[in-house]
């Protein structure tokens, strides 16, 4: 029996809903999610606060809202192929596997990108594939994308990634300082690129050629 069911539940109705995330396949995918099993086991029972958690390599799992608020940012459908720039414990990933037909993420820390396959496998996903890379430097070889979701602060949004964006196609990234940022959505039409700025977030800093240098750090 899923002891955290209840608390799952009740995360997406007090945390999520509540807040205006209304999208029934984001709030399922949230409600489904076992966020528990992708944080540190002395962490488990602080998984469904509405918090972020430190995980390995000094990054963390953002709170529960914000990954909800970034996937219907992202309007992503279930014949989309999505690049995610920035693993980390993958509950992001597994969010993003529910909601699109693949899923290709980027993870430069190895050992956070190794830890996300162990925990991803136990779901039994045909449609995601995890690379340790340069996420600033985007994935070509499986491109382009429908949508592209950036879950780590940029100073700008990487050419690279918008490169590789479809046309009509949107990429999702915080954008801004290494102390503050906001959320900005890209949609690519063919007349050029149409920007919508969101609300403010905080998020580790994207490290790589297109990001923040690691000697910053």
């Amino acid at each position: 029996m899923d002891q955290f069911k209840y608390r799952r539940r009740q995360m997406v109705r007090e945390q999520i809903q509540r807040r205006g995330v209304s999208d029934p396949r984001v709030l399922e995918a949230m409600e489904e999610a076992p966020r528990h099993l992708f944080v540190r086991p002395h962490l488990a029972a602080q998984a469904y606060e509405d918090f972020a958690l430190p995980i390995e390599g000094g990054q963390t799992i953002s709170q529960p809202y914000i990954v909800a608020r970034m996937s219907e940012m992202l309007d992503v459908q279930s014949h989309h192929s999505v690049l995610e720039i920035g693993t980390g414990s993958g509950y992001q990933t597994l969010i993003l596997a529910r909601l699109a037909a693949r899923v290709y993420s980027l993870e430069r820390v190895g050992e956070l990108a190794r830890r996300a396959i162990e925990r991803l496998r136990q779901f039994h996903l045909d449609n995601v594939k995890i690379q340790i890379f340069d996420g600033t430097v985007g994935w070509s070889d499986v491109g382009p994308f429908d949508r592209i979701l950036v879950t780590a602060a940029a100073p700008s949004v990487p050419k690279p990634l918008l490169d590789q964006l479809k046309i009509g196609g949107k990429l999702l990234v915080p954008e801004g300082s290494r102390a503050n940022q906001q959320l900005v959505l890209y949609e690519k039409t063919s007349e050029g690129l149409h920007k919508l700025s969101g609300e403010a977030v905080c998020f580790v800093p994207l490290i790589g050629r297109h990001g923040w240098n690691a000697s910053e750090e």
